[in-house]
């Protein structure tokens, strides 16, 4: 294999085309192939993001030998059928968040991925963002004292047609796993553990799915996160994490803010930073980096924070009594 990673990707909607398009601005990658459950779709993709190859089929996709990684783009439930296709092919696996819609897929996953000798990662974009990494060197450094709370939320007005992703229980829809998860995954990288308490309330339409919750998570140093998001409203996507020497504000849409604003003894330094894209080309450069050193697993993703974000979203449904088509 070259430096260049050929990507090939799974599924033709819209978080496929925003990935396919900051390819092009990605180090060491191109769109080889792309596949769809439709050859008509495929090949409208192809044509519009310039893949080499469209394929009717995920399968074929899997087997070309002529394709390094996969990002695997298809709705929630099909992520764990999905990996472990590429991964028995042979192919490295970039598989959108969340991982799966559970904590044993999750793990079924990582163990797979060890056992064929091939890369996974779970596409957290957020983590890649220099205004998230910079507050964590700023936790990890003390520069706000020791955090003792921390306040996220995302919601938005989502388009609820009966019969949509958001709202089918059967494609693993709902507000917690489509966007309740940045926040949650927010606290596990501030906090560098899962909650010792989970107290949590949910809306649900009228097919079962959350709509909308509140959650409130304790850890054993008595530090909270109070978080919530919903498909129902807008609020302003802000985090806001406080120490007991100062705070550190990521303004609207936190998951991929390019400015950070640090406060302390009074006075506010609004840090900012730059992307070339939407941002998604920093986890495809990540992949390929990964693939080109052999390694199993990023470090800015690691398997064990999918798998902290997982069991926490598996305990959180727990409380509300929601599980999914063809869970065991």
């Amino acid at each position: 294999m070259t430096d260049r990673i050929r990507w090939g990707i799974l599924g033709t909607g819209n978080i496929a085309g925003q990935f396919a398009r900051d390819l092009k601005v990605a180090r060491h990658a191109e769109l080889a192939a792309v596949a769809s459950r439709s050859r008509e779709n495929a090949e409208a993709f192809a044509g519009e993001h310039g893949a080499r190859n469209a394929y009717a089929g995920y399968e074929t996709l899997a087997a070309d030998p002529d394709i390094d990684a996969v990002y695997v783009a298809t709705p929630h439930v099909c992520h764990k059928r999905d990996t472990l296709m590429c991964l028995a092919n042979g192919k490295h696996v970039l598989c959108e968040k969340p991982i799966a819609i559970n904590a044993a897929e999750t793990e079924e996953m990582i163990q797979a991925a060890r056992s064929a000798d091939r890369f996974l990662m779970e596409a957290m974009w957020m983590c890649f963002f220099p205004s998230i990494q910079k507050t964590q060197e700023l936790i990890r450094n003390g520069e706000i004292g020791d955090v003792r709370m921390l306040r996220a939320d995302f919601a938005f007005q989502a388009n609820l047609e009966p019969g949509g992703r958001l709202l089918d229980p059967a494609l693993g829809g709902g507000a917690l796993l489509d966007i309740g998860i940045y926040p949650i995954a927010l606290a596990q990288l501030v906090f560098g553990k899962t909650p010792q308490t989970i107290t949590s309330l949910m809306h649900a339409g009228e097919t079962g799915v959350d709509l909308q919750s509140g959650l409130v998570m304790q850890y054993d140093t008595g530090a909270c996160a109070v978080l919530s998001c919903s498909l129902e409203t807008s609020m302003p996507h802000e985090a806001i994490i406080a120490g007991t020497n100062g705070t550190i504000r990521i303004p609207s849409e936190f998951y991929h803010a390019d400015t950070i604003i640090v406060s302390r003894n009074g006075e506010d330094t609004t840090l900012s930073f730059d992307r070339r894209g939407i941002g998604y080309y920093r986890e495809a450069e990540e992949t390929g980096r990964c693939i080109r050193e052999g390694k199993h697993e990023s470090q800015v993703v690691p398997h064990n924070l999918s798998r902290a974000v997982m069991h926490t979203m598996d305990h959180i449904r727990g409380q509300w009594g929601l599980r999914y088509p063809g869970e065991a």
